[in-house]
Formats: structure tokens, C-alpha cells, sequence
């Protein structure tokens, strides 16, 4: 008999989803034992980890991910990483085990309300009314988690995988065509707003981190001789940052915010939301008489701009288009903000920060280098001094929710296993996603993960010290060892304390990360940078 699982087997073959990120329960047994040799299984230790390693998958292979969850304490465990899923607009399909449909009604042990406990960040949320639309359920899922780029979500009772199969069409297309080519007379109304500009600017965002979009962005840049800004607080990188036109990171403040973009009479966003901000401030965005446009794919990020025009469209296809329209400037491109140049090593009295730690990444990094992000207190520095040179030469958690960069590296660097994957991880948010080293160190996944060891959460001792309101609650942390832990879930791991031995560390490591076949963390003591504001 045909099964309701092996006809949901099929559909994963046929739609790419044979790497299974699950950590599961019993409701999940029936759908796992004796799983086929074309299916691969991958085990993480938390559920945050198998949907971080699902993300990276995703990102890296630009098509769905499946992972596999268990009913409400697994699903309750991975909402925030699904949050940061949809935000960073990576395409899953997630699967939840449900109690036995024969009596849900009855809500017996590990039955879960689960419809709506993921919130509203799943772009759709199935539960099938049948066991036999099960498979089309997940067909369709797929198709959402692309054309929404999202994790799309369903709901799956432990008796259906073993109910009969129907012999029906499954209720989701074999194919979806997402055509992306843009017409000339739906951009004439943004071609004449840039023909016309007298100092044009570009906004970039995660949206335009494709080799499509990168080049199409660089020819209209150099087309309009105009310097570009990459969104603040991007999950991804739009735009070479080693180009002389790189302006740099937006400020995250609206004053800040107008500030760097003064001068310029259009603004133009590509990929990238009317502004990204974090601390509130009065006051509008850009200067008045600024005229903004938006180009994105995405239609709530366009719907939600404050801009004077919005066109929902891939980014690449209408920078191309742009480019290939817009007469070239003749005025040279306005001064930028300087460069500012790596710090000089350590004096032998003087401690080492992550300044220090980036910089000598910096010099001996590949430009096909991934570098994941998840240190706040040290972004800044490392926006600064490690440049995105390729597309997705840079991801970063676009929520900001801790416990993203640990898991997101492995299932990256398993996705994408000819490219160099760098984690660099302050020690509070490692200890937010450290199961998924275990994940690393079992498969044999090559990540060097650097964990810029402080001892506290320096972000916060900052944010507590602005608020100038009496002494912060929380402690420090110093006693916790990021080496030992690492080496209890089995990934090798070396304790870094000065300037030499970091230098000696990266020599021998760097150059081979391409090729290597077990993960490494470095350990390394750090003291706060006394300068750092959030």
C-alpha cells in the first residue's frame, strides 16, 4: 500500500527538500524510522539550531529547507529562530508532529494548539483536514516559503504518515514561473526622477545580495557616479563594500540618518526598506524636498515605505534596466567618509579587543569568504573593517534575536561547502546557539567560529550606562569557558589570550579553511572597547 508518507517522500525529491533538519519526538517516530538512503538526516541538539541550520541551508542554496519539529515544546523552542527566518526572508518548509488525529478532540498528552503559536511570522500556516492532503500540503508549502520568502508551516498528526495514499492530484502546481523581467514603460516614471536628480544617492539592503543584483547595482552606480549607503542593520550585503563608491553602513538614527544623506535629491533604495531604525527619534527620514523611491521585491517592505514611489520588482532586473536607460553623469562623486584604518597591534601592556581580533581576520580572509555576524558590541568594528567582496559575503540575524550565527554557519557551510564560513560570535550570544556545534563537530562541517570572549553583555552594560538610572541587575559572566563547552559537544576549540598567539592561530588556519572537514572555535579574551556606543 502507498502510503501518505511515501507520497510526501516523492514530493520532497521532486522539490529539492532530501536534507531533513529535525531534532525530534515521538511524534515524528513514523515519519522518520526507516527513512530512505536518498533522504539525509541531520540532527541538532536544540530546535533554534535546526531552524538557524535550516536558514543557512537555505540562504546558501537559494531554495527551500525542511525542518522538522515536535509538536508545541519543539515548535514553542523554534519561534524565534522561525521569527528571524522570515525577517532574514529565507525560504523553509517546517513541519510540526501533531498528536494522533483519532483523538485530538479528547487533547491527550503532547496534543499542541499549534496553529497560532508561531505568531504571524510563518508565511502560511496548513493544517490538512485530511491525512491524504498531507502531501499537497507540503508541495504547496514549498512553493509559499519562495514566493513569500518565508518559512511556511504545517501542522502533521503522527497517524497520517502511515494512512492510505490517494491516487488524486496533490492540490499545489508541479512548477511555479516567477518571471522577473521588467518592462521600460513601467520604469519610466523612475527613470525620469533619476535622469532629472541633481545629486542622486543609492540605499542597498539585503534584498539586492545576488551576483545579478551586485552587478547591476555597480553599473548604475558608476552610470550615476553617486556613492552608496548599505541599510543599517542589514541581514546581507548589497553592494561590493571594497568599492571606492561604498559610502558605508546608514546610521540607525533619523538625525544621524538625515545627516548622511544631505546633499543628495533623490534617494533611491534598492532592496532595502524606507529606513531601517532602532532608538526612536522625531523628526522625518530624509530632508525635506528629498524625493525617495523604492525598488523591492518584496511587498511588504514596498507597502510600508514612506516613499514617494515604490516599484515592486526584482531589484537586479531594474537596476539592469536602469542602467542600460539613464544618460551617464559627468559630476564626480562627492566626497565620502574617510576610511578609517585598522587599529595598530597591542602594545604588550595594553589588552586585546575585537577591533584587533577583525582586523587580523581581515588581511588574511578570502574575498569568497562568508562571514556570519552576531556580536553587537562589536558590529560596528566589524562592518568597518571586514567588507562584503562577494555575494553573501555576509549574513547576520535581521531580527536581532540572539542564537542565530552559530547554527546559520553550519548549515551554510554545509550548503556551500566551497566557501570559506566564518562565525564571528561575542560569547553572550554563542551561549544562545551552542548545540549547534555538536551539529558541526558530528557531520564534519569545516566552520572556524571565533567567539570574541568578554565575559558580559556589553551591549546592554552600555545601554544600562546611557540610561544613567542607578547600576544594571545583571552580572557578569567571566567564569563561563566558550573553549570547554565547545569541546563538550565534541568541536575542537583553543583559548586565545594575546595578540601573538591569535596571529600564530590564523596563520596556520585561515589559509586552509576552504577545505577543511572539522570545525574550530577560537576562544578569544577580549576587553569592552570603552568607545563603543549601541
Amino acid at each position: 500500500m502507498r502510503t501518505v508518507r511515501d507520497a510526501t517522500f516523492d514530493v520532497l525529491r521532486r522539490t529539492g527538500m532530501t536534507t531533513i533538519f529535525a531534532n525530534p519526538g515521538s511524534t515524528e517516530v513514523s515519519l522518520l524510522t526507516g527513512l530512505p538512503d536518498d533522504l539525509e538526516f541531520v540532527l541538532a541538539l536544540h530546535e533554534g539550531s535546526v531552524v538557524g541550520m535550516a536558514t543557512g541551508w537555505a540562504i546558501a542554496r537559494e531554495r527551500p529547507a525542511l525542518a522538522l519539529l515536535h509538536t508545541t515544546a519543539g515548535l514553542g523552542n523554534a519561534v524565534g529562530a522561525i521569527a528571524t527566518a522570515r525577517v532574514n526572508r529565507a525560504p523553509l518548509v517546517v513541519l510540526v508532529g501533531q498528536q494522533d488525529r483519532r483523538h485530538l478532540a479528547l487533547e491527550p498528552f503532547l496534543a499542541g494548539r499549534l496553529g497560532g503559536l508561531a505568531g504571524d511570522y510563518p508565511v502560511r500556516v496548513d493544517q490538512p483536514v485530511r491525512a491524504q492532503d498531507v502531501p499537497g500540503a507540503v508541495a504547496r508549502a514549498c512553493h509559499e516559503a519562495v514566493t513569500s520568502r518565508g518559512p511556511a508551516m504545517v501542522v502533521v498528526p503522527m497517524d497520517d504518515w502511515s494512512a492510505p495514499a490517494e491516487a488524486e492530484e496533490l492540490a499545489a502546481p508541479l512548477r511555479v514561473v516567477r518571471p522577473a523581467a521588467v518592462a521600460d514603460a513601467e520604469l519610466a516614471a523612475l527613470v525620469a526622477l533619476l535622469a532629472g536628480a541633481r545629486s542622486p544617492v543609492l540605499v542597498v539592503g539585503a534584498g539586492a545580495d545576488s551576483p545579478e543584483a551586485w552587478q547591476a547595482l555597480t553599473a548604475l552606480a558608476e552610470r550615476l557616479r553617486c556613492p552608496v549607503w548599505q541599510e543599517s542593520f542589514g541581514a546581507r550585503a548589497g553592494f561590493p563594500q571594497d568599492h571606492p563608491q561604498f559610502a558605508g553602513i546608514l546610521p540607525a538614527g533619523r538625525s544621524r540618518l538625515r545627516e548622511a544623506l544631505a546633499g543628495h535629491d533623490v534617494v533611491l533604495a534598492a532592496g532595502a526598506p524606507v529606513f531601517r531604525q532602532y532608538p526612536y527619534e522625531p523628526g522625518p527620514l530624509v530632508a525635506p524636498g528629498t524625493a525617495v523611491a523604492v525598488v523591492t521585491d518584496d511587498p511588504a517592505e514596498a507597502h510600508r515605505s514612506p516613499a514617494g514611489l515604490a516599484v515592486l520588482a526584482s531589484p537586479a532586473a531594474v537596476c539592469a534596466r536602469l542602467a542600460a536607460s539613464l544618460p551617464a553623469r559627468s559630476t564626480a562623486v562627492p566626497p565620502l567618509p574617510p576610511r578609517t584604518r585598522p587599529p595598530d597591534p597591542p602594545l604588550p601592556c595594553e589588552p586585546l579587543r575585537a577591533a584587533h581580533v577583525l582586523a587580523e581576520l581581515a588581511v588574511r580572509l578570502a574575498p569568497e569568504a562568508v562571514v556570519v555576524e552576531e556580536t553587537p558590541s562589536s558590529r560596528p568594528d566589524l562592518h568597518r573593517l571586514l567588507p562584503a567582496r562577494r555575494p553573501l559575503g555576509f549574513l547576520s540575524a535581521a531580527m536581532g534575536g540572539l542564537g542565530f550565527a552559530l547554527p546559520a554557519a553550519v548549515g551554510l557551510r554545509m550548503a556551500a561547502p566551497d566557501r570559506p564560513v566564518v562565525a564571528v560570535v561575542g560569547d553572550g550570544s554563542a551561549l544562545y546557539g551552542i548545540q549547534a556545534l555538536w551539529s558541526a563537530a558530528h557531520y564534519g562541517v569545516g566552520t572556524l567560529f571565533v567567539v570574541l570572549a568578554n565575559g558580559r553583555y556589553a551591549v546592554m552594560d552600555r545601554l544600562a550606562e546611557r540610561a544613567g538610572t542607578g547600576k544594571a541587575p545583571w552580572p557578569p559572566f567571566t567564569e563561563v569557558s566558550m573553549a570547554a563547552m565547545a569541546r563538550s559537544f565534541g568541536c575542537p576549540a583553543l583559548r586565545v589570550e594575546t595578540y601573538h598567539e591569535l596571529a600564530d592561530v590564523l596563520d596556520e588556519v585561515v589559509p586552509g579553511l576552504a577545505g577543511r572537514g572539522e570545525p574550530l572555535l577560537l576562544d578569544v579574551a577580549v576587553a569592552p572597547d570603552p568607545d563603543f556606543q549601541p
